[in-house]
């Protein structure tokens, strides 16, 4: 299979999802060419990277981080630092594709500089569609940019429809169902939650992620951030997406159809599959990962959510409701309450607390241009750190 060389920019590859991609490039070295490698503060493991794939911009989140690296790398890589530095790699005429995998609203604006340049987008930050869907896809029209989503539950339901999907009605669809592991504490004693810590919210049964993620998977409020990414991504109310917990993370989700047919896309938890799918849609490439044992598997298990034990996703789901941008404050007030927990400042229970009174006060507005949303954004985060202000520490 001779594919045309691919040169790639990936924001964040320090993080889990850039590891990954830059694990299933290093086995089609024909194919693939990194021209830009970002990270935010990482800069040892940026220099490593910079070493083995030798990129021509690497871009860091400050002017320090920027000049330590400097030092560590070849002459010949120009390093920058901050947005401008993110924008300039994300939209560059050379690059054709750029992996968006920063973790975080800090992701929304070089995302959005790849789409706005036409740019073939591999989304693994959800949050570029929770806090400006609209804006978004509006410029993915616009600019005639290739969008491939990343996480595996999007890039599952985008593997079952059909090839020229164009929305729900169109193609027969009655509902997506979004998989969820259940996470670490899907059996957790209700009472015992409240006394949970980062390094267990952390402990993932089945994928080894990054610490935000990762909590954001113990409350499922990642659930609720990919149901408000789905419905944008596919064009589809947010009662037409269903969750359903699949402790075995082997069925990544599913489409229903009116005449009854669900389709499901099945594999190996490992993320090295979507990303694989992505950078080479519409063909197929090794990834690396192992063949699905069924037989070793053996059986397979779901069950309903229980939003008492996750009440994020009831908080998730009434803002793809409401849009407008309260799936921007929602996820800024996420964000806050998951840091505070990470730095034991709040239990784990009250992470979904501090988003409740956030978003119960929150005055729900139709934002028209991104600055709307970045101020959206900032109001949410300081409402959140009020309302943490307001508690007695629990750890």
């Amino acid at each position: 299979m001779n594919l045309p060389i691919q040169k790639l920019t990936i924001l964040g590859s320090t993080g889990s999802i850039g590891v990954s991609t830059l694990d299933v490039l290093a086995r089609h070295p024909q194919q693939f060419q990194v021209f830009a490698l970002t990270a935010k503060q990482r800069v040892k493991e940026l220099a490593l990277q910079c070493q083995q794939f030798h990129p021509r911009y690497a871009v860091l989140g400050s002017q320090a981080a920027a000049e330590q690296l400097r030092t560590l790398v070849a002459s010949d890589i120009e390093v920058l630092w901050g947005e401008e530095g993110l924008a300039l790699v994300a939209a560059h005429e050379e690059v054709d594709t750029v992996m968006a995998a920063i973790v975080g609203a800090a992701g929304l604006l070089p995302t959005l500089a790849a789409v706005q340049a036409g740019k073939k987008v591999l989304l693994a930050n959800k949050e570029a569609l929770v806090m400006a869907g609209h804006l978004f896809m509006d410029e993915v029209v616009r600019a005639k940019a290739t969008l491939l989503p990343i996480d595996s539950e999007h890039n599952a339901i985008f593997q079952c429809l059909p090839a020229d999907y164009s929305g729900r009605e169109k193609a027969g669809v009655r509902r997506l169902l979004l998989s969820a592991s259940g996470g670490p504490f899907r059996t957790t004693p209700l009472s015992e939650l409240a006394a949970m810590t980062p390094d267990q919210a952390c402990a993932h049964p089945n994928w080894a992620m990054g610490r935000k993620i990762s909590v954001d998977s113990a409350t499922m409020m990642n659930k609720g951030l990919e149901l408000i990414e789905a419905s944008w991504l596919f064009a589809v109310d947010a009662s037409d997406i269903d969750i359903v917990i699949h402790p075995q993370s082997i069925i990544h989700s599913l489409v229903e159809y009116k005449d009854g047919s669900v389709l499901a896309q099945l594999g190996n938890p490992d993320m090295r599959t979507p990303i694989a799918h992505a950078l080479a849609w519409p063909e197929r490439i090794e990834s690396g990962v192992s063949s699905l044992d069924l037989i070793r598997i053996a059986s397979l298990n779901f069950e309903a959510p229980d939003e008492q034990r996750f009440p994020a996703l009831g908080l998730a789901r009434a803002a793809a409701t409401s849009r407008g941008d309260a799936p921007a404050a929602l996820n800024a007030a996420n964000e806050v309450a998951v840091e505070a927990f990470l730095n034991e400042t709040i239990g784990f229970t009250r992470i979904a607390e501090v988003v409740d009174r956030v978003m119960q006060a929150w005055p729900l507005a139709e934002p028209r241009e991104l600055a709307a949303v970045q101020e959206a954004d900032k109001r949410a985060r300081a409402m959140a750190q009020q309302v943490i202000s307001q508690q007695v520490p629990t750890l």
